[in-house]
């Protein structure tokens, strides 16, 4: 049985037996939770339903969700390679009941597909059930207990009770949870694991978790029931094909295949599956983590030094140091495994096909990147384990911190070659310093935690009045407080809380526009509205008292700020350009995101390069263009299914939608009369009604914010005139300053710019003639610290020539004696470095070739020479700083090991 029939036939058995409705998988990229780095559970989509916040059209689901563990809680990396078993990217099959079956059915049901639809032998699989927790009131779950003596016909001496570790699983601190029973199966060849049950043993493993989700547990701590209870059921796939496949590793299954194909070709070596030959490791962790960042770049994540991006980047880069270390690949590869992967998964996970150059785009970019890093890092590495081998044996922390603080060279990566080197690593040492730096650098700071307030007992809000004006009349159904919801009782002047209504003319913060502001007000007081939040079902008008006090209970009106008219027309004008650059640029143009107010809109969108000119005025000309037509703009809600036939149809990948869905359609009359010169995106924001209301669309930025990732900023209405007006006065004042006119101005400035060019290359000219360099080596002769039995002397000599740097070389090499010198000279455009260093220091490992070579890197150069003397240039002088400094550091950190 192929894995491709393996995960149908789970689907199919929920569906078609048991009326369970599928739910496509959301993406790795959580879209609507802060709280996840990456989507690493089935239920994480499902999470409002469990809180109470959202009620969906069906009560039963089924999905195969991908998901990512590579950072935080559920962070698997480093065992990653080393088993056969570990992911950072794997799927996960479940089946949801949401307040309609429950244990027994989802016991009964389980039972059914593993031994009588997959036809697994009944006397290998083992059950476990919640043995109760006193310290917690809680009770064993003699319900699950029974029931799997009585509707299966599981081996009663297979049912084992577990501790809250291993059988109840809680959401967070507060919230739903409840007991679990596990299935797993025992792999040894005799059937003697039944002892290994939760045992963390290999040979008998867990294949399937059916949570039986019946409490909630409030703030104090304490649990009560819910009203009602839930079943959330997972079995990893990869775990599960193995077991059906025959196989002890998930990595000789047909998911892996092809993979393992792919990167034996680009190395020219085969996997030979064993778990500690340092090849098969790399061939297990380059196929895993080429799966991740497919999935996690498709999913809208780029590598960068913050949070998610972070996690990406250090699962490409260990990717990248396996190929690099062990199997000799010594160019960018894993974008090469983009397609392979595509073709294996595409059916099941269709956007994978979407857009797979801008995905090998930005793997590719992200490896080059590090491969760079290695050749640096690696030869500063192979400097300090040498020094550490012929010490004490210890990698120093102060090492590990300079590679990676100064260097880039990952923490983990220099620690795991520390220890491959046997080597101990002063993990310690390193977390001081590495602490001591986020302190004072501002980033150790830590977020204000959010405290969930159950909004079950509020009526869900009526939100519809928002579409069709600023003002409704509402009912102030009570409040919520960051501990609190409250019903009954007045919120007296100065409170803060966010207020619920029980109907709302105010917008929501949500699809990139923001939450509109304004004024609820009843016969007792007035409430200002600072923000508008949506959770779930209601809207959440945050604010403060202004006046008087709010009842719960009293008649409101609400009135919305006018100033949502104009986010209204930059909401209208976000969508026409959306459609503009897919017209200019080409259809792989996918919005990554946006963000809507009454000042200003910016725009996120996947594409490679800068635009250039005549791009960005051919955007902006096509949406004037739409906004001068003064098109209708048609808000229409059809069926999802349907509306998603529309032609060129847009939606934000990732995005939950409702079903029905709303479109909002610009320049035609109905979804059927869609053409390429219309826009049609789902869209629940508010919108213009026509076109012209716009007023006038004007570009003012655009910029790469991520690797594949561009960001236009644009004004509309008066925010565009008032621009246009300053940029209008400032040519003026240039106009009359150069005594040009407006279309002169461009030549006259050029000119200038070359003048001033040739000016300081004179100034710096006469300057230079003026060095003395004699003069300049003593100085810094006389402040240069002892370096072994020498002298350490490294500094700039302000616009020296080449040849005076060289005078000032010699009469340092005279007066030292002993010596390791770097001197440096920068102009405008370019940097020089020399270096000398004598033979007795030379002896002591420092080489003025290598030196030189790392320290003009910094710069933005190279160059080299001999162990006693060496020249190199670099392209950046505001560089040179740092330049000198690593200079300092190299030089004293080898000298002193020596």
């Amino acid at each position: 049985m192929t894995s491709r029939e393996i995960r149908q036939q789970f689907l199919d058995y929920f569906i078609k037996r048991h009326g369970h409705t599928f739910v496509p998988s959301s993406p790795v990229v959580p879209h609507d939770d802060p709280t996840l780095l990456f989507t690493n559970a089935g239920m994480n989509q499902f999470k409002p339903v469990f809180l109470g916040e959202e009620k969906r059209p069906y009560v039963r689901a089924v999905n195969s969700q991908k998901c990512i563990r590579a950072g935080g809680k559920h962070n698997d990396l480093d065992d990653v390679g080393r088993d056969t078993y570990h992911h950072t990217f794997f799927e996960m099959l479940g089946n949801w009941s949401f307040g309609d079956y429950f244990k027994k059915e989802a016991i009964a049901w389980a039972w059914e597909l593993l031994t009588g639809v997959w036809k697994l032998d009944k006397s290998r699989l083992h059950a476990t059930v919640f043995m109760g927790d006193p310290a917690e009131g809680l009770e064993a779950d003699h319900e699950a207990a029974e029931l799997w003596r009585t509707v299966t016909d599981i081996d009663p001496t297979h049912i084992h009770l577990g501790g809250k570790k291993d059988n109840f699983w809680e959401m967070g601190d507060t919230g739903p949870c409840g007991p679990c029973s596990e299935i797993h199966i025992d792999l040894t060849p005799d059937k003697s694991g039944a002892r290994l049950v939760n045992a963390g043993d290999w040979r008998v493993i867990e294949i399937w978790n059916l949570v039986f989700i019946q409490f909630n547990r409030g703030a104090d701590g304490r649990l009560g029931p819910l009203p009602a209870r839930h079943v959330d059921t997972g079995m990893g796939f990869e775990r599960i094909t193995a077991v059906l496949q025959g196989k002890t590793s998930n990595y000789d299954t047909d998911i892996f295949t092809g993979l393992m194909r792919a990167i034996s070709d680009l190395a020219g070596a085969r996997y030979g599956g064993a778990l500690d030959d340092p090849k098969d490791i790399a061939f297990r962790v380059i196929a895993d983590h080429a799966r991740m960042a497919t999935f996690a770049v498709t999913d809208g994540a780029v590598p960068s030094n913050k949070k998610r991006g972070a996690v990406l980047r250090s699962v490409i880069r260990r990717a990248v140091r396996f190929g690099y270390q062990v199997l000799a690949l010594r160019e960018p590869f894993m974008y090469k495994l983009v397609d392979v992967i595509a073709d294996e998964m595409g059916d099941a996970f269709p956007e994978l096909r979407r857009n797979p150059e801008q995905v090998r785009q930005i793997i590719r970019g992200e490896e080059s990147e590090f491969l760079s890093t290695i050749e640096r890092g690696l030869a500063a590495f192979e400097e300090a384990a040498a020094r550490a081998a012929a010490g004490n044996g210890e990698f120093s922390g102060r090492d590990i911190f300079y590679l990676h603080s100064t260097l880039g060279f990952p923490a983990d990566m220099t620690m795991q070659l520390a220890l491959e080197r046997g080597l101990k690593p002063d993990r310690e040492g390193y977390r001081q310093l590495d602490e001591e730096f986020r302190r004072k650098s501002g980033e150790g700071r830590r977020t204000r935690l959010q405290i969930a307030v159950d909004l079950g007992a509020f009526a869900p809000t009526d939100d519809s009045p928002k579409y069709a004006g600023l003002e409704c009349q509402a009912t102030v159904l009570g409040w919520i407080t960051e501990r609190e919801a409250v019903r009954a009782g007045s919120l007296p002047e100065d409170a803060q809380a966010g207020v619920l209504l029980d109907r709302t003319c105010f917008y929501a913060e949500q699809g990139g526009q923001v939450g509109d502001v304004g004024v609820i007000r009843t016969a007792t007081g007035s409430f200002e509205v600072s923000a508008t939040e949506k959770k779930g079902e209601y809207v959440v008008h945050w604010g403060t008292v202004a006046e008087g006090h709010i009842e719960a209970g009293q008649s409101a009106a609400a009135s919305v700020d006018r100033r949502r008219l104009d986010t209204m027309r930059n909401h209208t004008a976000t969508h026409l350009l959306n459609w503009a650059l897919r017209r200019v640029l080409g259809e792989h143009v996918e919005q990554k995101g946006s963000m809507v107010d009454a000042d200003r809109l910016r725009f996120d969108f996947a594409h490679a390069q800068a635009l250039t000119p005549e791009q960005t005025a051919e955007v902006e000309r096509l949406v004037n263009e739409k906004i001068y037509a003064d098109l209708p703009v048609r808000p229409v809600v059809m069926p999802l299914e349907q509306a998603r036939q529309i032609p060129g149809v847009r939606a934000v990948f990732g995005e939950k939608y409702p079903d029905p869905v709303r479109v909002i359609i610009i320049g035609a009359d109905d979804p059927g009369a869609v053409g390429a010169d219309c826009s049609a995106e789902f869209c629940g924001g508010t919108h213009l009604s026509h076109t012209g209301q716009a007023g006038l669309f004007k570009i003012i930025g655009e910029e790469a914010v991520a690797k594949g990732v561009r960001r236009i900023t644009a004004l509309t209405g008066r925010a565009a005139v008032e621009y246009i007006q300053r940029m209008d006065a400032t040519v003026k004042q240039m106009m009359q300053a150069l005594s040009a006119s407006a279309d002169e101005l461009p030549a006259r400035v050029a000119a200038l710019q070359e003048e001033i060019r040739q000016l300081r290359k004179k100034l710096a000219s006469g300057v230079r003639t003026g060095v003395d360099p004699a003069a300049e080596a003593a100085r810094l002769l006389a402040d240069a610290p002892a370096l072994g039995p020498g002298r350490l002397i490294v500094g700039e000599i302000r616009s020296a020539s080449d040849e005076q740097l060289r005078a000032a070389m010699d009469s340092l090499k005279k007066k030292a004696g002993s010596y390791a010198i770097m001197l440096a000279s920068a102009d405008d455009e370019k940097v020089t470095f020399v270096a000398a260093v004598s033979d007795d220091i030379v002896a002591r490992g420092l080489k003025a070739g290598d030196w030189i070579r790392e320290v003009a890197r910094v710069a933005g150069g190279g160059g080299g020479g001999r162990p006693n003397m060496a020249q190199a240039g670099g392209k950046d002088p505001s560089k040179l700083p740092q330049a000198l400094e690593l200079a300092r550091q190299i030089a004293a950190r080898t000298v002193s090991g020596g």
